[in-house]
């Protein structure tokens, strides 16, 4: 009788031991919000953020989710990312830290003219080593799970641009502080836009094209709205602009430790391998449908202009230089730092 007694209380126990079992396994599951500006057919989306998420879920067994929301669908304008992370309004932000201009002056070093790879690999790779060792207090208020630059820009515009002369008057938007100082050099008119109001811009007449990759172009409907597209070849490209996946620190600092382990393991170099194949591999694809167009023209500065350019934009690295001084950095150092990175990772 006592025997079968403490069998019934045993059962019992663990009965009501199982809802706390279940409820603690529940609680390790997390599902965080990334919000970002570019609409889902980007190619961003489509083939980082997508598969970035997509991996860390099944790494993490489903504990550990990542819900996209692009668009700006949670609010904001694509300014405000980096403080929506930084505030917990969200819990991952993809941006452009070129949206804040003059706020991370370090990361600019990327931007300056004629620095940039032609490819996404080695400013990817470059610029996320760079951050280990350049730019943690940069970006002290967030987590930062990979910061990269893209590929080389293109300058897309409603007329053509074959030599520097081109350039003068030309309404260009810019991504970047550094890529409008270059266009000012180079006798343009820079107009800084975040890249979603780029295709009301060219319907209004506001602006005459844009500077921005190939990988970009469908997603903002580019090809149809201008019809002349300027390539800049070689080694160093006229300029990339710089990118940063960033995390509230709030948020990761509470992360169990195994999904914590996921997500960095998806972090840094590797994260940053990932973030470059939408520019090297989705950036051919995009320039061959607009070469197939009949009414899009696509040409590429000689060896000879390219040099024109170089020398025109000269002085906007030598101003940043200088007044990396006065904002407490060594610009030549960190620019020579860049470049060395940049060659190494494009060897």
């Amino acid at each position: 009788m006592i025997v079968q007694r403490r069998k019934l209380l045993l059962l019992g126990a663990s009965a009501l031991a199982a809802p706390a079992l279940v409820r603690s396994a529940q609680a390790q599951e997390m599902t965080l919000r990334l919000h970002h500006f570019l609409p889902p057919v980007a190619n961003v989306h489509r083939h980082f953020l997508m598969p970035w998420a997509q991996k860390i879920q099944a790494e993490s067994e489903g504990k550990l989710r990542v819900q996209i929301f692009p668009s700006m669908q949670l609010g904001g304008a694509p300014p405000q990312l980096f403080d929506q992370a930084r505030d917990g309004v969200v819990d991952i932000v993809w941006t452009l830290p070129g949206n804040t201009p003059g706020r991370f002056p370090r990361i600019e070093v990327f931007e300056l003219p004629f620095v940039a790879d032609p490819r996404a690999r080695p400013n990817a790779l470059a610029c996320q080593e760079f951050y280990q060792t350049h730019m943690r207090e940069e970006f002290a208020d967030v987590h930062p799970i990979v910061v990269w630059a893209h590929d080389g820009g293109v300058i897309h515009a409603n007329r053509p641009v074959n030599r520097l002369e081109d350039m003068r008057g030309l309404k260009l938007r810019f991504p970047t502080r550094q890529a409008g100082e270059a266009l000012r050099a180079l006798g343009a008119a820079p107009i800084g836009l975040p890249i979603p109001q780029v295709p009301e811009a060219l319907s209004q007449r506001v602006i005459d094209g844009a500077v921005v990759p190939w990988e970009v172009v469908p997603s903002i409907r580019l090809q149809e709205l201008v019809s002349n597209h300027t390539e800049i070849l070689g080694t160093p490209t006229f300029y990339t602009a710089s990118f940063i996946l960033a995390m509230n620190k709030a948020k990761y600092a509470a992360l169990p430790a195994e999904l914590k382990t996921v997500l960095d393991a998806n972090s840094g170099m590797a994260a940053a391998e990932m973030a470059a194949k939408p520019w090297d591999e989705q950036g051919p694809v995009v320039r061959a449908q607009v070469e197939r167009r009949r009414q899009n023209t696509i040409v590429q500065l000689s060896a000879e202009e390219k040099q024109r350019w170089i020398e025109a934009t000269r002085p906007v690295v030598d101003n940043w230089i200088a007044g990396s001084r006065e904002r407490g950095f060594d610009g030549a150092a960190l620019l020579a730092d860049a470049r060395g990175l940049i060659a190494k990772h494009g060897a």
